[in-house]
């Protein structure tokens, strides 16, 4: 798998199918992609979204400044929490990562929705990132590249011929390295900066 064909390839495939909320915003806060588990979040068909600022769903205003937004964009990731709109009108509560990425051929955000609350619900309380991102070893390389497939901790497992007891330890020494709070997170963090996962370990 070239890094230019292949990396492209697997963003796209592992976007669609994620299970998380995934969107793909422009410099201006525009949605430019969305993914089936975003829009089920929202309630929203994707033409309603696409060419929309994602600054108008945020309930009450913008979660960020025009000038915080072009600051936290310069950044490698940042999170956040933001009340959003349903198209329904009830509100749904999402803990964010945003990582800013080149796989699409253009400067483009992805957001992936970490966790997401209604009705009261509470979100899940995540552990701060790591201090540094280290470099990831072939094996853990490999099984990030498969979770972004679309593969399960089993399915993994049998592909690799190792246990699954294995898998979940190199996921979550993955998610230690790159300080990632969950495995969305580790997959859209690889997607959106390949380079880290090809540096040698």
């Amino acid at each position: 798998m070239t890094p230019a064909d292949g990396w492209a390839g697997l963003f796209w495939d592992a976007f669609k199918r994620s299970s998380n909320g995934m969107v793909l915003l422009d410099e201006r806060r525009c949605h430019v992609e969305v993914n089936g588990a975003y829009l089920e979040l929202l309630g929203h068909g994707r033409q309603a979204l696409i060419g929309r600022p994602v600054y108008e769903i945020v309930v009450g205003a913008p979660a960020m400044t025009a000038e915080q937004w072009r600051v936290v964009i310069k950044q490698d990731q940042f999170d956040g929490t933001a009340d959003l709109w349903r198209a329904d009108g009830g509100r749904v509560r999402v803990h964010f990562a945003g990582h800013p990425e080149m796989v699409t051929g253009r400067r483009l955000i992805l957001v992936v929705a970490l966790d997401s609350a209604r009705g009261g619900r509470r979100l899940m309380s995540n552990a701060g990132p790591a201090e540094g991102p280290e470099s990831l070893t072939p094996r853990e390389r490999e099984i990030v590249r498969l979770m972004a497939l679309g593969q399960n901790g089993p399915e993994i497992a049998a592909e690799l011929r190792v246990s699954y007891h294995t898998v979940r330890t190199h996921a979550r020494n993955a998610m230690s390295k790159l300080g990632a709070r969950s495995h969305a997170q580790l997959v859209a963090m690889a997607l959106a900066d390949p380079e880290r996962l090809e540096k040698a370990a």
